[in-house]
C-alpha cells in the first residue's frame, strides 16, 4: 500500500523528470539528473520505478497528457463560437511554440511510444479524450447554428487533432509553428464555412 508520503515522493520524482525534459530534452536527461532535481537517491528512484528510465518516462507521459487538458482550459470546454475556437487555437499555437523542440509529450511519445505498448495506450487514451472534447465543441457550435449541421462531428474532430499533432511533429523537426497554425486555420475555415439560409439570401 502506498502511503501519502510515498505518493508525494513519487509525484516529486515524476515532476522533476518532466521539468528536466522540458528544459533539456529526453535524450540528455538521466536518472542522476532527476535524482538531483527531486532530492532523491538512486535507491528511491528504483523503489518507485523498478524498471528504470522507461517506466519513469511513461509516468512523465501520463503527467504531460493530463497537462494537455489543464493547459487548454477553460477554452477547451467553451468551444461554441468562432471567437471561442480562435482563442483556443491561439492558445494551442502559443503553448507549442513556447515549448519548441522540447515539447515533452511529443518527444516522449516519439521516444517511448513506438516501442512500448503501455506508452501507446497513454497516447491512444489522450487522443481519444482530446477528440471527444473537440467533438463536443463542434456539436455545441452546430447547436448554436454557427457550423454546418451536416458535418460529421467525430470525423471533423479527428481531423483537428491530426492537424495539431502533424503540426507539432513538424515543429519538433524544424522549430517552426507555421504548419501547426496553417493546419488549425484550415480546420476552422472548414468548420465555419457554412452560413445559415437566412444569411445566404
Amino acid at each position: 500500500m502506498v502511503t501519502s508520503k510515498g505518493a508525494a515522493t513519487r509525484r516529486r520524482i515524476v515532476e522533476a523528470a518532466a521539468d528536466e525534459i522540458r528544459e533539456r530534452g529526453t535524450n540528455v536527461t538521466t536518472l542522476d539528473d532527476v535524482g538531483r532535481r527531486s532530492g532523491t537517491g538512486k535507491s528511491q528512484l528504483f523503489h518507485y520505478f523498478p524498471n528504470g528510465r522507461e517506466q519513469l518516462l511513461l509516468a512523465v507521459a501520463e503527467l504531460e497528457a493530463e497537462r494537455v487538458f489543464d493547459d487548454q482550459e477553460p477554452y477547451l470546454s467553451q468551444l461554441t463560437s468562432r471567437a471561442a475556437w480562435e482563442a483556443w487555437r491561439d492558445l494551442i499555437v502559443e503553448r507549442y511554440r513556447d515549448q519548441g523542440i522540447h515539447c515533452p509529450l511529443g518527444v516522449l511519445i516519439a521516444d517511448v511510444g513506438r516501442y512500448s505498448p503501455a506508452a501507446q495506450a497513454v497516447s491512444a487514451q489522450l487522443v481519444r479524450r482530446w477528440q471527444e472534447c473537440v467533438r463536443a465543441g463542434i456539436e455545441a457550435t452546430q447547436a448554436a447554428h454557427e457550423a454546418d449541421p451536416a458535418l460529421d462531428a467525430d470525423r471533423t474532430a479527428a481531423a483537428v487533432i491530426a492537424g495539431i499533432q502533424g503540426g507539432v511533429t513538424v515543429l519538433l523537426s524544424t522549430g517552426s509553428a507555421e504548419h501547426l497554425e496553417a493546419g488549425l486555420d484550415l480546420c476552422l475555415d472548414r468548420l465555419f464555412a457554412w452560413k445559415p439560409e437566412r444569411e445566404r439570401r
